[in-house]
């Protein structure tokens, strides 16, 4: 079997960065990493289809791995129209040159096109209803790629992503914690979190099986917590004993983007498929934090 070469959009955020870890010194895969600012690594605009056919056709990419996103929640309330752009037709643009170029597609979404209401865990299967620009623009962006692409598609949607990259909510309240004597955090929000390089191995694994197995999966760490548990479980292991952490209602910071009160993925789907377990969330978190 021959090397695999992909192209991996959003390289210089939280996964895309990951990404560049775990593919390091991986025979198996040739990888060219993108972004709109090249910095260390190539520069690509994929709203531009003619720069996305061109970088198809010149590296004979197989596999396209999206990790670009609009993730700014409340911002994207403001700014629909960027968050369309990135979130849904740049998605398009990309299955197009893939489709046309015989390449096949993975795509990174989000527990945002459920609408939070539930109390099970969410499988594939259930229906979408998001209740957010963000969760609605990320939910046009799946049904774009699985128009275009079909099987040739495989969807992780994931949830309450942290890395030691960029901004996100564990460096936050590592940040707020070491600064503020209190804080008060949701508690009537519960989800799970996914360490960045849990999910960056999660995309290896789908690239690498025997077969490829187009579909929609769900993907997180195990376990469940609010954000308040989240936060005791963070400066307790950073060693942070001086910030006094309370639970509070959501509806006491009110936001412009609504969150989902119940955000939870069912990963059945995904560790059958693939023969995988998924790491405990403490578990991951702890790794990170050694990172930190």
């Amino acid at each position: 079997m021959g090397t695999t070469n992909i192209l991996i959009t959003g390289a210089n955020g939280q996964l895309g960065h990951e990404m560049r870890n775990v593919l390091e010194g991986d025979q198996r895969f040739h990888a060219i990493y993108t972004d709109v600012d090249g910095d260390d690594i190539v520069t690509l605009d994929i709203l531009d289809e003619d720069s996305i056919e061109q970088m198809l056709v010149d590296n004979s990419i197989d596999v396209i791995v999206n990790c670009a996103a609009y993730t700014a929640v409340d911002a994207a309330e403001d700014n629909e129209l960027n968050a369309a752009l990135l979130n849904g037709i740049a998605v398009g643009l990309l299955a197009r040159a893939a489709k046309r170029h015989n390449a096949r597609m993975v795509h990174i979404s989000t527990d945002y096109v459920f609408n939070g209401k539930g109390c099970l865990p969410y499988t594939e299967e259930m229906p979408t209803n998001p209740q957010s620009v963000y969760g609605r623009t990320k939910l046009d962006g799946e049904n774009l790629l699985l128009d275009t692409l079909g099987d040739d598609a495989i969807i992780l949607r994931t949830a309450w992503l942290y890395s030691p990259y960029g901004k996100n909510f564990v460096k936050t309240m590592l940040a707020l914690g070491k600064d503020k004597p209190a804080l008060k955090v949701v508690f009537d929000q519960v989800g799970s979190p996914t360490c960045a390089r849990d999910l960056a191995n999660a995309i290896v694994t789908v690239m690498s099986a025997e077969q490829w197995h187009g579909g929609i999966y769900h993907f997180s760490n195990e376990g469940v917590i609010s954000w308040y548990d989240f936060t005791l479980a963070i400066h307790r292991l950073a060693g942070i004993t001086t910030c006094d952490v309370q639970p509070c209602h959501s509806d006491e910071f009110p936001a412009k983007a609504h969150r989902p009160a119940y955000s939870v993925l069912d990963k059945t789907k995904f560790k059958t498929t693939f023969g995988v377990t998924v790491p405990y969330w403490l578990d991951s978190l702890a790794t990170t934090l050694k990172q930190l």
